[in-house]
């Protein structure tokens, strides 16, 4: 819209300058934004008073000043003229009016009933477009257009090759099947569509003068709707009312993006006060927006009211379509958008569609298929014109009138339909008939189900599942993906002072330990959401809620933290951290300048105000069984008078936080506790500290703070009563983490509402806490503020929490040099939190003078009402108010790896994948969770890449190339010299790369970007720290284009979404940080571990089972055709068949085609166990012969091999017989299908009683269909008759030893030298012979040791899969690289000790 400022200024222009012509303009005298101001003009007369002059007369002077400020008698109903068409067209275009649907302005009313209506309509077809429509579609398709030429040209006669209605079995099943499958899928979306369309909602009527009941179809632009609690929104409304006070209402946002955390929305400012209910009748505003659009994140626009004055709107003032009203009894709102013009609708785009790598290598395929069907066509053509050329004497007849080339040329086409079935044109058909079969079995796999979560993984990509086989490099988010995400509070540093947390550390351990024994239980697959996550809910409503899966599959998350258990949310304090809080809550304990081990009246300041800061610096929404989240209960009686209060605070303030000097107090500090706790009272300060944990000399201390507990017993119950029953709800862990430690040390967030916060402090007791300003957490800013009034001493205060990096440097520099040691002694506790792999955020507060407020509010409330350029003004704003900060302390915060995390790398690595790690976090921390996951081993080398321009990171990059190139040899030295089981494992000494993202901006670039790729490639792996989102996609850019690998991208947040994107697979875990990379992504799992399991298992099989399944289609193909080819040579390449043209049809499209699905979708050629055990196997599948392009030149010449012997074996038999040409086929046709059949039995692994139960139907189904066909049929196939022949071979002995002497000749080769698999796996069906006679070198000597280990393997009855898996490999004679790997996996078992 920015783009359009000038359009919307030249068009205001023109609008005022036209007078109003051509739009709707009210009487003389009522406020119009069109009506002429009255000091527009010295002449224009206010009111209904007018002086009118004659034109001629005494009066001509008077007449010529007032007569252009009045109308003329020409009337004008257009719109535009010629200056004003493109600017006010382009306006219109580019911005949409909304207003009351019940307007008497005739032109709105119009315009409104040009918008699109509510209703909603997915399907794609109706009664009448559906047959049109869908052929149009299948139409698309390459190959359907191929075959319908095919038929139509064999309805020429000169070409015809058979009946012309035969010629279109095979198309007319084809479409007949897709047809049928979408208009089932059409359906489905038709219920769907109906059941939405169906659902009520309350309308404001006009004529009724009150609320009626409407269905969601019929809610058009400019109604009113009221909704209650709990109730989902039909449409994109904006926020005109709310039954909360404040304006605020609140809305679930999980059927939109995932996102569980309630968001909070505003009422549109500057609307009149309303009652107990909105007055519709007095709305009269009009409303200017911008068109649809799909950004769930943007909405910008004005409501202009009848007096003129205009009011921004922005994102918080807009309802979202499919979101859900919670904790707010009613709002009222008018829509905006409707049906498909809903911001819901544009983003429901559906499955993403990807290109394999198998796919695409499939359509090369298919156009050498289209060249050598060519090339075979062109033999025919120019053999039977040199037939006729050569022919003499005939002694049949020949039509002597064409010439040869014109014969040659009409043969040519015939050909082409008789070799038709050379272009496999159901196997695109049959490869998504497989994948969904696949996916049916990816989806219901035990081992991939969630059963915290109730989620299975999601197969959201429908045709790339092979690709799952062929990863190379993995990209990896850490927080969230690698971890819980799960924070719980591990230790703090504050005034310096670290806070080591020990006792917590212990509780932490005993916690991980129980979850680890808790975490091996058996699961079983539910359905629907688990009642786990609604439980953890607190709603105040009482209404039912409709669940509504337009857009995402299973919404069913639980909520941040508030699912947590008790022993993960719950913080024992630290007993020196306590000691010091003591001394706020006791009377009788005195301050000094802790020289003394008594903490100092500054250092008191500073821990009170990071646990206030913990405590309300977030967006947590407060709520109890008994209470809505947004309510703020009433605050108690402080347990100090207001006076006592404040002189305590006023003892506290300093100059970090003014411009005094930090002397000490003046005056004896006992005698003013005395006085401040004369009443007798204290506040609550009874911490949860271990009996065991009393710190050495501070006795005396915890005696007298014993003796007020006791005194105050009774307090403490009913405080604890109400605390115990607080949930929150948080939009990040982090803000839970935090918020439960400051509750830890009794400083307690009790409530919140727009305005106010309700919070109990050590000692005082509850103090309602006005909230001036939220400025919400930003990846710009990297920090979150909130700026309140203090309660006491009345100034305003910005408290400030955020990354590290950040709030160091705006950190004040102060002169005095507590306040430096104070920064250097947090520097280095933040550096030994992120060795300990902890998460780091920095506390830090600011008091603002009130002039300085003052002129910040009014810029503030400037880029907040702004229309234009809104986000770019308050970050502006934000900044402007973020600096000279007074650091308060930092906090570490432990977010626990996934189980099995380590050992899902390991494995990955194992199995030849690349892991990098790529994430914003500190490059201490990252370090450490590499250490943690095993990416980074104790003997890898670390680089190191920090530089602050372009020239230094060029010089960095050659440098560490060079130190790469130097430390290979010596690395390759010492693992040699090493043990060999550390090679085994993959494990060996090697560099891994770290690089922040500073250097990785100048890595990126055009000219260092080769420098940079060469040297990762030489890392087995790489740590990108510090990296933003923009800068994931760029590494995964560069290395899938370069490289030209495959890569997979996994993360959990929406920080993610861009990288996962632009991976060839994208993986999105459903974890703490909302639905955003699962919705964006390929793939939807819950852990991380459910990788393995993913690529290693499921990937293997995927890939196998469909290149195995592609090279069978084209070996069918090709071998059949081909029989046919060779019958040219016979029949004077006439295009004549020696079979009847029902078989000929019928024989690739259903006798042949169930086997390979069956095999497609079941075919194991590994056990699971075994590749889960064995990961190498993983790129033992990648490095073999399965599918590489070569491979379709084997498969074709053993397909013309097996046509040469099914073919040459029947006509040798059958030489010098009188057996017709059909007779001469029925043997043929009968050996090709048992050749084909048993072929596929050969390349299988797996054979169970389904895979038999299609191979005995499919050869049963050929057999009675000739059959019946020989009985039955007398003039099914003119000009031949096949009555009896069938019959009648089939009772001759010769038919079937020519058959069984066909089918052994033909398979022999294939039988004793099988096509390259990886083969391994107890549970195989097959049994293989190998002898180690005649094999060299290493192949040999490994299977004597295979041997070997069968023996024993079996006297200990273990392991005997590896030792298949060994001899099955050698059966398949793999490559030199392939046996190291696998010598490797045996010597890494060391199950028995094996000698030459």
């Amino acid at each position: 819209m920015e783009r359009l400022h000038w359009v919307q200024h030249r068009c205001r222009q023109l609008l005022a300058g036209d007078s109003g012509r051509g739009w709707y303009s009210a009487p003389d005298g009522l406020p119009n934004k069109s009506s002429l101001d009255a000091h527009s003009s010295p002449h224009r007369v206010i009111g209904k008073r007018r002086t009118v002059f004659a034109r001629h007369g005494p009066h001509q002077q008077e007449y010529e000043a007032v007569y252009k400020s009045y109308k003329g008698n020409a009337i004008r109903t257009t719109k535009y003229s010629l200056l004003t068409f493109i600017p006010m067209n382009l306006f219109q275009q580019f911005h949409r009016t909304v207003a009351p649907s019940s307007t008497e302005n005739e032109e709105l009313s119009q315009l409104l009933k040009l918008y699109k209506n509510n209703k909603i309509r997915t399907t794609k077809y109706s009664l009448l477009s559906f047959l049109p429509k869908n052929l149009f579609e299948q139409l698309h398709r390459f190959a359907n257009v191929y075959f319908i030429f095919l038929a139509a040209l064999n309805f020429f006669t000169v070409v015809e090759a058979f009946q012309p209605e035969i010629a279109l079995v095979p198309i007319i099943l084809v479409l007949t099947v897709t047809a049928v499958k979408d208009i089932w899928e059409d359906y489905r979306r038709f219920k769907s569509d109906h059941f939405i369309n169906r659902l009520v909602c309350q309308v404001y009527s006009s004529k009724q003068k009150a609320y009626i009941d409407q269905c969601w179809k019929d809610v058009r632009v400019g109604d009113f709707v009221r909704l209650s609690c709990n109730e989902i929104i039909p449409a994109d409304m904006l926020l005109l009312y709310s039954s909360d006070p404040r304006g605020v209402c609140y809305i679930e946002t999980a059927n939109l993006d995932g996102e569980t955390n309630l968001k909070q929305r505003q009422v549109v400012l500057d609307l009149p006060l309303q009652g107990a209910e909105l007055n519709l009748e007095s709305f009269h505003s009009r409303i200017e927006c911008e068109n649809p659009n799909n950004d769930l994140s943007r909405f910008r626009g004005y409501m202009e009211h009848p007096n003129g004055v205009r009011v921004g709107l922005h994102n918080n003032n807009l309802l979202l379509r499919s979101c859900t009203i919670r904790n707010t009894e009613t709002v009222v709102g008018i829509v905006v958008y409707a049906g498909h013009e809903t911001k819901a609708m544009m983003n429901n785009s559906g499955p993403r569609y990807k290109r394999s790598h198998l796919e695409r290598r499939l359509n090369t395929d298919v156009l050498w298929c289209v060249l050598l069907l060519i090339i075979m066509c062109l033999t025919g053509a120019i053999g039977h014109g040199l037939w006729l050329k050569n022919l003499k004497d005939p002694v049949f007849e020949v039509d002597g009138e064409t010439s040869p080339a014109l014969a040659g040329f009409y043969v040519f086409w015939t050909m082409i339909i008789v070799l038709q079935v050379l272009i496999p044109i159901s196997l695109y058909v049959s490869i998504e008939i497989v994948k969904l079969g696949q996916i049916y079995f990816i989806h219901n796999d035990l081992a991939l189900y969630n059963e915290q979560l109730d989620s299975r993984i999601q197969c959201r990509a429908l045709n790339i599942t092979e690709d799952l086989g062929r990863i190379q490099y993995l990209f990896s988010d850490k927080t969230g993906t690698l971890t819980e995400n799960k924070m719980v509070f591990r230790r703090c540093s504050i005034y310096g002072v670290e806070y080591p947390h020990e006792d917590n550390a212990r509780r932490l351990e005993v916690y991980e330990a129980e979850r680890n024994d808790a975490a091996g239980q058996s699961v079983t697959l539910k359905s629907g959401c688990s009642r786990k996550s609604l439980s953890c809910r607190s709603l105040s409503c009482n209404r039912s809620s409709v669940s509504l899966h337009t857009l995402t599959a299973d919404s069913c998350f639980s909520r941040v933290c508030v699912c947590l258990s008790a022993q993960a949310r719950e913080v024992v304090p630290d007993p020196e951290l306590v000691r010091k809080l003591s001394w706020l809550c006791s009377p009788t304990l005195p301050l000094s300048d802790g020289s003394s081990g008594t903490p100092s009246s500054l250092e008191v300041t500073y821990i009170t105000d990071f646990f206030l800061a913990l405590a309300i610096c977030n967006s947590v929404v407060v709520s109890s069984p008994s209470q809505p989240r947004h309510m703020v209960p009433e605050a108690r009686t402080p347990l100090k008078s207001l006076e006592e209060i404040k002189l305590m605070f006023q003892r506290f303030s300093f100059s970090p936080f003014s411009a005094l000097s930090p002397p000490l107090i003046k005056g004896s500090p006992r005698s003013f506790t005395s006085r401040l706790f004369a009443r007798g009272k204290t506040g609550s300060c009874n911490f949860s500290t271990p009996t065991n944990s009393t710190t050495d000399g501070s006795e005396a201390s915890q005696e007298n703070v014993g003796q007020a507990e006791d005194r105050e017993s009774e307090d403490n119950n009913i405080k604890d009563t109400k605390t115990n029953g607080l949930l929150y709800e948080a939009e990040s862990p982090d803000e839970a983490a935090l918020v439960h430690a400051a509750q830890a040390y009794h400083c307690t967030l009790r409530g919140r509402s727009a305005e106010s916060l309700l919070v109990d402090l050590p000692g005082i007791g509850s103090l309602a806490v006005q909230l001036l300003h939220i400025l919400p957490f930003d990846s710009n800013r990297k920090r979150m503020s909130v700026v309140v009034r203090h309660p006491l001493s009345g100034q305003v205060v910005v408290y400030t929490k955020g990354a590290d990096s950040v709030i160091m440097d705006l950190s004040a520099e102060q002169a005095q040099e507590i306040y430096s040691h104070i920064r250097e002694q947090t520097q280095k506790h933040l550096d030994s939190y992120a060795r300990d792999g902890l998460r780091t955020l920095c506390i830090s507060k600011k008091i603002l003078e009130e002039e300085e407020y003052e002129v910040w509010l009014k810029r503030q409330l400037l880029a907040e009402s702004s229309i234009e350029n809104r986000e770019e003004l308050l970050l502006e704003s934000a900044q402007r108010l973020e600096t000279n900060l007074t650091l308060l302390g930092t906090t570490g915060i432990v977010d626990r790896l996934q189980e099995e995390v380590p050992e899902t790398i390991e494995a990955l690595q194992r199995a030849g994948i690349k892991v990098w790690v790529l994430t914003g976090d500190k490059k201490e921390t990252a370090i450490n969770i590499a250490y943690a996951c095993k990416l980074l081993r104790p003997n890898d080398q670390l680089l190191t890449a920090s530089c602050g321009s372009k020239d230094a990171c060029a010089a960095l990059l050659e440098q560490l190339k060079l130190e790469v190139q130097s430390g290979e040899g010596s690395l390759t030295v010492l693992t040699a010299a090493g043990d060999h089981e550390e090679s085994s494992l993959g494990s060996a000494a090697g560099f891994v790369l770290v690089i922040d993202g500073r250097t990785l901006d100048w890595a990126l670039q055009e000219e260092l970007k080769s420098d940079f790729l060469e040297l990762s490639c030489r890392c087995n792996a790489v740590i990108c720290c510090r990296s933003t989102p923009l800068q994931k996609s760029q590494v995964v850019r560069l290395v899938r284009d370069q490289l030209g690998v495959m890569t997979l991208a996994v993360g959990d947040g929406a920080n993610d979404v861009s990288m996962i994107q632009v991976a060839d697979v994208g993986i999105g875990i459903s974890g703490q940080e909302g639905m955003q990379a699962v919705m964006s992504s390929d793939f939807a799992i819950s852990r991380f571990k459910h990788l393995s399991k993913l690529l290693l298992v499921h990937g293997h099989w995927c890939y196998s089972r469909l290149a195995n399944m592609i090279l069978y289609f084209i070996y069918k193909n090709v071998m059949y055709v081909n029989l046919l080819f060779w019958y040219q040579f016979f029949c004077g390449f006439s295009g004549s068949v020696m079979s009847n043209s029902w078989v000929l049809i019928l024989f690739n499209l259903l006798f042949t085609s169930v086997p390979p699905l069956i095999f497609g979708v079941l075919d194991r050629d590994t056990p699971a166990d075994t590749l889960m055990e064995l990961p190498e196997l993983y790129r033992v599948a990648q490095t073999s012969k399965v599918y590489v392009p070569y491979m379709f030149w084997v498969t074709v010449l053993d397909a013309f091999y097996q046509s040469l012997v099914c073919f040459f074996v029947p006509y040798f038999a059958l030489a010098g017989s009188d057996v017709g040409a059909l007779s001469f086929g029925s043997p043929i046709n009968a050996s090709a299908l048992l050749i084909i059949l048993l072929h596929q039995v050969i390349e299988s692994r797996t054979l169970t009683w389904i895979h038999m139960l299609v191979l005995v139907l499919s050869g049963g189904s050929y057999f009675g269909f000739v059959l019946l066909f020989s009985l039955f049929c007398v003039s099914c196939s003119p000009p031949t008759n096949p009555l009896g022949v069938e019959t009648l071979q089939m009772s001759q002995p010769l038919f079937y030893i020519v058959c069984a002497l066909t089918t052994v000749m033909a398979l022999l080769p294939r039988y004793t030298h099988p096509r390259p698999h990886v083969h391994c796996g107890k549970f195989t069906h097959k049994t293989y012979t190998t002898s180690g006679a005649g094999v060299p070198g290493e192949v040999g000597r490994l299977l004597i040791y295979g041997l070997t280990f069968f023996k024993e393997a079996r006297r200990v009855k273990k392991c005997l899969h590896i030792v298949t898996a060994v001899m099955i490999i050698m059966k398949s004679t793999l490559a030199t690289e392939e046996v190291q790997i696998l010598q490797s996996v045996l010597a890494h078992r060391r199950v028995i000790q094996l000698h030459t």
